[in-house]
C-alpha cells in the first residue's frame, strides 16, 4: 500500500508537470485537520505580476482570506507543507485531466476545464475607474493619449481604483445630502482626488470636492487639469491643513498626510462634525520621539529597544489612540489595511463614521488613552492636545 507521503509526492509531481507543460488550471486543498485556527481551504492559481509568473495561494479562513504569491519552487514547498500538515484532500485541475487527492490514493478524472485561464489577475477586473477616455489620467501621467495605462504607472492605477472602491463602499451608506462637500487634505498631485470626483460624477452626485495642498505648483497644475477636464465642482486650495476652513464638510479625507498632519485633518473633521472621516497615516514621528525619550520600563522592553520594532510599535500606538479619540468624539471606527503589499507598501486606513449626536461621551475611553500613554511613556498625543482632551 502506498504511504501518505508517497501520495503527496506523486500529487506534487502531477502539479509540477502541469506547470511545465502549460496545462495547469488551478488547484484546491480541503478538509483541513491541522493546528492553524480557522483555516478551511487553500486555492492556488497562476498570475502574472510585474511580468513575472507567480503562484497565488488564497488561504481561506472562517472570517477572512489571506493571499500570498510564490515562485514556482516556493509554491511546491508550500504545497508539500500544507499536505503534510493537515489537508486531507485536494483537486488538481489541468486541461488534460483532473487529479483528486485523498488519504487513500489518487484518482484521475476527465478534465473539467478545456483551456488554461489568463495569467493577468488584474486585466479582467471590473474597475470603478476605467483608463479609457479619462483626460485627467493622461494629464497626470497615468495613461498615454489613447487611454492605455503606462507601464510605470500600473501600481498607481491599481491604488487609485482600490481607493475609490473603499470610498464608494463607505459613501453609499450616506444619504445624498451628506455627500455635498468633501475636503481632501494633503491632496498632493491629485491622483486620488480626481478619481474620487470622477466616480461621484458617474454616480450622479453633485458634490463640491476641494483638494487642500501646500505646494503652489501642484495646486496650479491640478486646478488647470480640473478646468480642462470640465470638472466644475472640483478645485484645489493652496494652504496648510490647519489653516483651511472645513465648515460644513460632510466628508474629510487625508491620505498619507505626514506625522501630525494626519492629526490636523482628524481635528478638522471632528470640529466640522463630518459624517465620514477617512485617513491613511504615515511618518509616525511624534509618538516615537516620546517613547525614545522616556523609555518606559515594562514587559515590552524587549521589543521597543530595537529600532525597527520601536517604529512599528509607535505606528500602532499612534493610530490606536487616534481611533480611541475618534470614538470618544462620537465616531464608530474601523482600522484596516488600505492596499495589498503585492502592489505598494502596506498602509493602515482609519475610518470614522459619525454616530447619533445624542449619545453620551464614554469617559472610559479617556481612561484607556491615559493608561496607554502611561504604559508607553507618552506625555501627550498631538491630536489629544489640539482637541484639549487632556
Amino acid at each position: 500500500m502506498t504511504s501518505f507521503s508517497d501520495l503527496i509526492l506523486e500529487f506534487i509531481t502531477f502539479f509540477e508537470a502541469s506547470l511545465s507543460e502549460n496545462r495547469f488550471v488551478k488547484l484546491s486543498l480541503d478538509h483541513y485537520q491541522g493546528s492553524e485556527n480557522g483555516l478551511k481551504s487553500i486555492h492556488i492559481r497562476r498570475i502574472l505580476m510585474r511580468n513575472e509568473e507567480k503562484l497565488s495561494f488564497t488561504y481561506r479562513y472562517k472570517t477572512r482570506d489571506i493571499i500570498k504569491n510564490y515562485s514556482k519552487s516556493d509554491a511546491v514547498l508550500n504545497l508539500h507543507d500544507a499536505l503534510q500538515n493537515g489537508f486531507q484532500s485536494g483537486t488538481l485541475y489541468t486541461t488534460a485531466f483532473d487529479i483528486i487527492f485523498h488519504h487513500k490514493g489518487l484518482k484521475q478524472k476527465p478534465a473539467t476545464h478545456p483551456t488554461v485561464p489568463s495569467l493577468d489577475h488584474d486585466r479582467n477586473k471590473q474597475r470603478l475607474i476605467a483608463p479609457e477616455g479619462k483626460s485627467y489620467l493622461y494629464a497626470l501621467g497615468i495613461t498615454d493619449a489613447k487611454g492605455h495605462v503606462l507601464k510605470n504607472s500600473q501600481d498607481k492605477f491599481r491604488q487609485i481604483n482600490k481607493y475609490v472602491e473603499i470610498l464608494s463602499g463607505l459613501i453609499k451608506h450616506l444619504p445624498p445630502d451628506r455627500i455635498q462637500k468633501i475636503v481632501d487634505m494633503g491632496a498632493g498631485k491629485g491622483y486620488l482626488t480626481f478619481a474620487l470626483y470622477d466616480y461621484l460624477q458617474t454616480c450622479g452626485h453633485k458634490t463640491d470636492l476641494i483638494g487642500v495642498e501646500y505646494r503652489p505648483d501642484l495646486v496650479n497644475m491640478c486646478n488647470e487639469i480640473a478646468k480642462n477636464t470640465g470638472f466644475d465642482h472640483l478645485r484645489f486650495h493652496q494652504g496648510t491643513v490647519m489653516d483651511f476652513d472645513c465648515t460644513d464638510a460632510n466628508i474629510v479625507i487625508a491620505l498619507h498626510a505626514c506625522d501630525t498632519a494626519t492629526d490636523d485633518a482628524l481635528f478638522k473633521g471632528i470640529k466640522a462634525g463630518a459624517d465620514l472621516i477617512v485617513v491613511a497615516p504615515c511618518c509616525h514621528k511624534q509618538i516615537r520621539r516620546e517613547m525614545e525619550q522616556n523609555k518606559p520600563q515594562n514587559e515590552l522592553d524587549f521589543l521597543i529597544k530595537h529600532g525597527t520594532f520601536l517604529e512599528r510599535q509607535a505606528e500602532m500606538i499612534t493610530d490606536g489612540i487616534r481611533a480611541l479619540i475618534l470614538e470618544y468624539c462620537g465616531y464608530s471606527t474601523k482600522v484596516f489595511e488600505f492596499i495589498s503589499d503585492a502592489h505598494t507598501p502596506k498602509n493602515v486606513m482609519i475610518v470614522g463614521t459619525k454616530r447619533n449626536p445624542s449619545e453620551v461621551k464614554d469617559q472610559n475611553l479617556l481612561d484607556q488613552i491615559k493608561s496607554a500613554k502611561s504604559f508607553f511613556g507618552i506625555k501627550t498625543h498631538y491630536l489629544e492636545k489640539i482637541l484639549k482632551l487632556s
